[in-house]
């Protein structure tokens, strides 16, 4: 999937973006890119299963490395 930021302005002005196609930690570098480009503070963020999935893969796989043989 190519990386994008979906953004969302509702008539009351309240703005959602989401950012898809990047995996684990690094989608929150974005949130300081959004706030200057908005003009606006988040108040609230949510991960996506894309978020988690990737971060239970990198747990499995230290825990495989940790393992002795």
């Amino acid at each position: 999937m190519e990386k994008r930021i979906q953004i969302q302005i509702a008539p009351d002005g309240k703005i959602t973006a989401k950012v898809l196609g990047v995996k684990g930690k690094s989608c929150t570098r974005f949130i300081p890119l959004l706030e200057a480009m908005l003009e606006a503070r988040a108040i609230d963020s949510e991960y996506t299963t894309e978020y988690r999935l990737n971060e239970e893969t990198q747990q499995v796989q230290s825990q495989q490395q940790i393992r002795p043989n």
